[in-house]
């Protein structure tokens, strides 16, 4: 969460993670923190760079939005100039964004039917790029709500970075599952992971494509300290987001999110995000949703405790997690 900590600490988490048995890294791509006591939001596409010079592992944004901030040309250029540096450990993860981090550039922010449609033409420019500068050649985009002149990118790897499309609802999950080469969605009740799960399934079918063979991802927020009132506090004070129990992709500022996030309370977060210093209760909660269907799951421990998370974890949970 570069939202929480200084780039240079975030790449040495990563390598910290890495060492202790992790194998992928997710960063959040924010221009402002949720919060304004987190006190930071490091440019993604910087750190990224540096993460994949530090470990050896998968790694990409948990969720840009090349629709407000930057173009999606611009995003496919980023993308692809990291796939040529590391080939074969990138992934780029799209959304359809938040108004706090996209409204910076003084645009007009649309209702959510709109911004999904933003996103996923947003891919087809994409892939169009990725598409004709693999082969050598140039393509061009007029749609609803982007344009591209005649171009390509000109730094390219040799096989495209897999897009990964983030999603919450069902309708958008089967899309996602007709166009995406895989899906990324955050921590909620099982029963609604599931049914999220079966509609991108629908999707892949819908377009004669095999769902199984599709990336699965989940971003998994939980609070872990040596005492459960550690982990609660944690929650409370570093990520009171969890138990916001309401859309929040309208809320503009940080300094909204803090007056908001004074009504969160402890039960705010049941069904939500595991609380516990129960290593085996987290171990047993990752479990259920690898056996939901997720093949990837991104770990995010609220507090600003990493490096004790990242020992316990990596020597107590993850050798007993199945795939």
């Amino acid at each position: 969460m570069l939202e929480q900590f200084p780039p240079s600490d975030a790449v040495g988490y990563a390598e910290l993670a890495e060492r202790n048995g992790f194998t992928g890294v997710m960063a959040t791509d924010h221009f402002q923190p949720w919060l304004p006591q987190q006190g930071q939001s490091a440019h993604v596409w910087s750190v990224l760079g540096a993460i994949g010079a530090r470990t050896t592992g998968d790694f990409g944004p948990g969720v840009t939005t090349p629709t407000f901030r930057s173009h999606p040309a611009i995003v496919a250029q980023a993308s692809a100039t990291l796939a040529s540096m590391y080939p074969d450990r990138h992934w780029l993860g799209i959304g359809s964004g938040e108004a706090l981090n996209e409204h910076v550039v003084g645009e007009y922010w649309p209702e959510a039917h709109e911004r999904i449609d933003r996103m996923f033409e947003a891919v087809e420019v994409i892939r169009k790029l990725f598409t004709a500068s693999i082969a050598g050649r140039e393509t061009r985009h007029r749609g609803p709500y982007f344009r591209l002149e005649t171009t390509r990118l000109w730094t390219m790897p040799k096989t495209a970075p897999k897009i990964l499309v983030a999603t919450a609802g069902p309708v958008t999950a089967r899309r996602a599952g007709k166009v995406a080469d895989g899906l990324i969605t955050t921590g909620a009740p099982y029963d609604r992971l599931a049914a999220l799960l079966a509609r991108f399934a629908d999707g892949a079918r819908d377009a004669g494509r095999d769902a199984n063979a599709l990336p699965r991802v989940l971003q998994l927020h939980l609070s872990w300290a040596p005492t459960d009132e550690e982990a609660m506090r944690n929650a409370l004070v570093e990520w009171p987001i969890g138990g916001m129990r309401f859309s929040r992709s309208d809320i503009r500022s940080p300094f909204e999110f803090e007056q908001l996030a004074r009504t969160v309370r402890p039960e705010d977060f049941d069904g939500r995000m595991l609380v516990s210093a129960d290593p085996d209760l987290h171990r047993a909660h990752i479990q259920r949703h690898l056996d939901l269907g997720f093949d990837r799951i991104y770990l995010h421990n609220v507090g600003r405790n990493q490096a004790e998370f990242l020992e316990v974890f990596g020597r107590d949970v993850l050798p007993r997690l199945r795939a």
